[in-house]
């Protein structure tokens, strides 16, 4: 059954859920979390896209994303893909790090922006990550202690979440917190559960009679037929061997042509063995794939990802350039 395509509109707010394949950690610790951040904060400014809440947990993170340049499956690909090379090589592993497509809800902002902002916040609160809301008041890996004001975030737009509950600073901090602290008793659905997300969201507004029957869209049937879809993202998680090309190619200032066929040209062989390398362990390819692209023998291969291996630890500077 062919997938769903996406709703992918730049200007309007998404809710964004990411799941590690097979529920397993996608963040095992602070650094790969504090690499995450980084790295979402750098791309939110370049991109121009607004943040106006996020969480990560231990196995998914939420983010609640408005694209106004680029497309949200732009932004998504850059984001998930850089992370996922990076991951896998400081963890020793291959293959695909997040399940399936990422999640995501085209969103009605006026009905329901406040109420997905405290959705998100307090979600790890409720996954038991932070004992009070006095704790997530200062988390480093939620958005809410950006609203707070006692983190940062470049690229959280929390002007836009504070002007919705009074005109001082102060006065919005204090009913924002009451608004959030007042949603600790909801008991709200498993991410994984994505209709009955959809639904419970829904009702916290009275809006559930009035939802659209598209569960692409969090909003009434009026809002979903001003929507107008755009073609469906491909995946952004899957490093394919041609994008991956095209990056080994950059980064090392040659030509995916000549990584496609032995050649004397200076830095062609470390290209193709950080490919070799790349192609196993962040894409997840086989090594007789590898070895057709790149016509080479399979044993040449495994040799060329022993010596990609070497040449990522001891070239930093590559990873940015892959990441980028």
């Amino acid at each position: 059954m062919p997938r769903t395509s996406r709703l992918d509109i730049p200007g309007l707010v998404y809710h964004v859920i990411v799941r590690g394949i097979e529920r397993r950690p996608i963040f095992h610790d602070d650094r790969d979390r504090t690499f995450f951040v980084e790295r979402f904060a750098a791309l939110l400014e370049e991109t121009q896209t607004d943040c106006l809440a996020w969480s990560l947990l231990q196995n998914h993170f939420h983010l609640l994303l408005r694209p106004r340049s680029a497309s949200l499956s732009t932004f998504m690909r850059r984001l998930l893909t850089s992370y996922a090379v990076t991951f896998n090589l400081r963890h020793k592993r291959c293959g695909h790090l997040f399940q399936n497509r990422y999640k995501s809800l085209l969103c009605d902002e006026e009905s329901y922006l406040l109420e997905l902002v405290r959705y998100v916040h307090l979600n790890p609160f409720r996954a038991g990550l932070t004992a009070t809301l006095k704790d997530l008041s200062t988390y480093p890996w939620c958005g809410h202690a950006v609203v707070m004001g006692n983190r940062s975030l470049p690229g959280q737009n929390t002007g836009e979440v504070l002007e919705r509950f009074g005109k001082t600073l102060k006065s919005a901090r204090a009913r924002y917190e009451t608004f959030v602290n007042d949603g600790i008793t909801q008991e709200a659905p498993e991410p994984e559960q994505a209709r009955d997300l959809r639904r419970w969201l829904a009702g916290q507004i009275g809006r559930v009679n009035d939802l659209a029957a598209d569960e692409r869209v969090l909003g009434g049937e009026n809002f979903h037929q001003e929507m107008h879809p755009v073609a469906e993202a491909e995946h952004p998680t899957a490093l394919s061997l041609p994008v991956l090309l095209e990056q080994v190619a950059t980064a090392f200032d040659v030509t995916p042509d000549q990584l496609l066929r032995r050649t004397r040209v200076l830095g062609v062989a470390d290209a193709r063995a950080v490919f070799c390398h790349l192609a196993v362990h962040a894409g997840g390819h086989s090594g007789a794939e590898i070895a057709r692209v790149l016509r080479m023998s399979r044993s040449g291969v495994c040799i060329a990802i022993g010596r990609g291996e070497v040449l990522l630890k001891s070239r930093v500077d590559l990873l940015k350039v892959l990441a980028s």
